[in-house]
């Protein structure tokens, strides 16, 4: 049963990559943390802190996983702009 779970979120990771126009993998964070069942956005965002903490302390480039990036959302009838990450498949697996 422990296997199915593995799979079926192996599956679920992979399936909300993105890639971008050099080839890139990436993952936004607002997408992960639905996967994940978060349901609050400031909660993951202490996930995120803490995990980019991670990366300093191991002194990896915090810049090279975890890029700040702005989204454009409907708000009812109005565009409304939503912070977000960009991690890499590294930033990903601090994260969780």
């Amino acid at each position: 049963m422990a296997n199915n779970l593995v799979n079926k979120t192996e599956k679920d990771f992979e399936s909300i990559k993105h890639v971008d126009e050099n080839g890139v993998e990436f993952w936004y964070a607002r997408e992960l943390m639905t996967m994940l069942e978060y349901s609050k956005w400031g909660n993951f965002v202490k996930v995120i802190e803490k995990a980019k903490e991670s990366c300093k302390n191991s002194d990896i480039n915090i810049l090279d996983h975890f890029a700040d990036v702005g989204k454009m959302v409907k708000a009812g009838v109005a565009d409304k702009k939503i912070d977000d990450f960009k991690l890499t498949r590294y930033a990903c697996y601090c994260a969780p």
